[in-house]
């Protein structure tokens, strides 16, 4: 494959502009959903969240695909692949920032605003005025509005789901390794592995929301423990469906013969993310769920 010496300048694409539509449809149908559960009725938000992730799943196929014929027309070079791995890493550090704010959120009302209301830094007249019968613990069980649930124990799906991912990241590490010594056959099974276990981990996480909606009563009007448990794991689930796909789209690169042991950054770039995701998710099992 010959090897541009030129900055590769792509041509104009209509994919970011159909990706800003896809976000902004989920955006706006999560929200309706929310609001259609919340209020017991039957609305709009859950055709529109539909209609926005399966824009988004063609916008990362066919903008996928674009990369995948520049590259294998051997357009891009050295330079140009030092702007991916840059911009892979810029791209994973806004994504650290983005989980910090959430658990600088949490950190907050569990530190600072819970404690307040319960009389903390002197705050005793709104304690005995506001919520003279309100305790402030962790989690947040009952509401100072009266407002009852239960908390989601670390152990059961939580745990199970912690373990898979754990094992995940290490399957992807192996079939990088598979790919690196030009080992088709070991690179293949363990990314079909990771997948698997990816797919898992969702699913166990959608019967893990249901179990707490249903038997613990634990919503979105539960307070602030319900608002930061389902924002954390929520958004964490959505990185995960993310990661999936492109795992699923190596995954038929692999299969049609693409990537060699020099030439692969596609692949690495997509084993970062689901490391990151692993690590996020460890995080997240012990802040949110054991702390």
């Amino acid at each position: 494959m010959a090897e541009n010496q030129s900055y590769y300048v792509p041509a104009s694409s209509p994919w970011p502009i159909i990706g800003a539509i896809g976000l902004g449809l989920i955006a706006w149908g999560a929200g309706n959903t929310v609001i259609d559960m919340t209020n017991n009725q039957d609305g709009y938000g859950s055709t529109v969240l539909t209609i926005g992730i399966i824009v988004m799943a063609v916008m990362l196929f066919g903008w996928f695909r674009d990369q995948i014929n520049e590259s294998m027309q051997g357009l891009y070079n050295d330079q140009l692949g030092n702007s991916y791995k840059q911009g892979m890493s810029w791209f994973i550090f806004s994504e650290v920032m983005f989980f910090a704010a959430f658990f600088g959120a949490l950190f907050y009302a569990r530190v600072i605003a819970v404690p307040w209301l319960d009389g903390a830094s002197n705050n005793v007249m709104t304690a005995e005025v506001l919520w003279p019968e309100f305790v402030a613990q962790w989690p947040l069980t009952k509401t100072p509005g009266g407002t009852e649930t239960q908390a989601m124990g670390w152990y059961g799906l939580p745990l199970i789901n912690t373990v898979i991912l754990v094992v995940s990241s290490v399957t992807c590490h192996f079939a990088h390794v598979g790919l690196e010594k030009d080992n088709r056959k070991q690179l293949t099974a363990w990314l079909g592995l990771t997948i698997i276990l990816g797919c898992i981990f969702l699913y166990l996480q959608g019967a893990e929301y249901v179990h707490a909606y249903e038997q613990l009563g634990l919503t979105l009007d539960s307070g602030i423990y319900g608002n930061t448990f389902y924002m954390l794991t929520g958004f964490h689930g959505m990185h995960v469906t993310l990661g999936t796909l492109m795992l699923i789209i190596m995954f038929l690169r692999v299969v049609k013969g693409h990537f060699t042991p020099d030439n692969h950054f596609a692949f690495q770039a997509t084993s970062w993310y689901w490391h990151f995701v692993d690590v996020v998710w460890v995080c997240l099992f012990v802040v949110v769920y054991i702390l």
